[in-house]
């Protein structure tokens, strides 16, 4: 028996899935709205190239020679002086809170050792946290030795140019020495890894009540809002910590990873971004009619958190308007504790600038999800 084809049953299949799929507004605007944030945000804010690091400079030397790689450290456009100043102390807190990239240090008596022909040394600390992110920068530096003083050159200096550069350059690669990308990315998956499971098991679980029909049966105990909120996420919480041993046992035996700080405190500060995201999923729960969408929006959150939170690629490269929208995000936050606790050896004082953000961020996802979940239940 030879099947015929019909063009027209085919086109009143097509016609009623097409309707079908409208109908579903969430879900074509899902479709329609990844790929247009994949094309903003790889066109616009992604840059492997960073510019305009924060670099704290020390000056003991107020020579002109000191004065002119001042200024040609900055006209590269790699370098950004943030901070000035004569104590080496407070520059290196810089570098360890993150707020500053680069540590400069112009010693004593640097011009008066240039003129002499002895050939000093300019030192140069770097946050190798993310290798990535230095790594032009450093490379720029060896324009710098060679340019910056040749206006200052001249005269019975003139000599000093053939002995190009007239100073040493010595670079310290802070807390990664080797510059090893994996010092930088496992510590960086126990954010992503949680971002991703936490939001999606969360949104996935009432989503699942509602399609098997036992969210009327949960409704009909006393069972507070608040309640139900909190005995949806703890179990949860639970298997956050599962996978943060699972990560931070292979970030150890399988790929030597460091770590420098407190454990209980990274453990503390784990709890807080697994709240928060809980609460992203909670709240996706609310508005999902099925599991799917759930699925969708998680990815609708997750994408962005992974792109401009400077997990894949340097965050101070990003434009401006990209950096005010990855502050909002929680996984911003937590990749600079996470790196700093294991890397940098951080306190609980040096890591508040990231937490009270977290916390903000937190606080508004469970009072969003509450309020959506009152709303659900009416």
């Amino acid at each position: 028996m030879i099947l015929k084809l019909s063009v027209g049953r085919m086109l009143a299949v097509f016609i009623k899935e097409f309707q079908q799929m409208l109908r579903d507004r969430l879900t074509f605007a899902m479709a329609v709205g990844i790929p247009v944030l994949q094309l903003i945000l790889f066109g616009y804010a992604i840059n492997t190239d960073p510019k305009g690091l924060p670099t704290a400079l020390v000056a003991a030397d107020d020579s002109p020679m000191a004065r002119s790689i001042s200024a040609s450290l900055q006209n590269t456009g790699y370098f950004r002086i943030v901070h000035q100043g004569t104590s080496e102390r407070e520059a290196e807190h810089l570098l360890e809170t993150g707020d500053a990239q680069f540590v400069v240090v112009i010693p004593p008596q640097f011009g008066r050792r240039l003129v002499r022909g002895e050939k000093p040394q300019l030192l140069v600390a770097v946050d190798a946290t993310d290798p990535s992110a230095a790594g032009n920068a450093l490379a720029a530096l060896s324009g710098v030795a060679s340019r910056a003083l040749q206006p200052d050159l001249h005269g019975p200096l003139q000599p000093l140019r053939a002995e190009a550069p007239a100073y040493d350059v010595v670079v310290h690669r802070r807390y990664n020495p080797e510059g090893l990308s994996r010092y930088n990315i496992v510590p960086g998956l126990v954010g992503t890894i949680l971002t991703m499971t936490m939001v999606m098991l969360t949104g996935l679980g009432m989503t699942r009540e509602r399609e098997r029909g036992t969210m009327e049966n949960l409704l009909a105990t006393p069972v507070l809002p608040a309640e139900v909120m909190a005995g949806k996420i703890l179990p949860y919480v639970v298997i956050g910590y599962i996978q943060l041993g699972v990560i931070l046992g292979a970030a150890w035996l399988l790929f030597d990873v460091p770590m420098t700080g407190s454990v209980l405190l990274l453990l503390g500060m784990i709890g807080i971004f697994i709240v928060a995201n809980l609460g992203v999923g909670f709240t996706f729960s609310t508005i999902a009619r099925n599991q799917l969408q759930a699925v969708q929006m998680t990815f609708f959150f997750f994408l962005p958190s992974m792109l401009l939170s400077g997990f894949m690629f340097p965050f101070r490269g990003m434009p401006q308007w990209a950096q005010w929208l990855g502050e909002v995000l929680p996984l911003t936050h937590f990749l600079r504790i996470v790196r700093g606790i294991m890397l940098k050896g951080a306190q609980a004082a040096d890591l508040w600038g990231d937490v009270w953000p977290m916390l903000a961020f937190m606080g508004v996802a469970g009072a969003v999800a509450l309020m959506r979940y009152r709303q659900t239940i009416d």
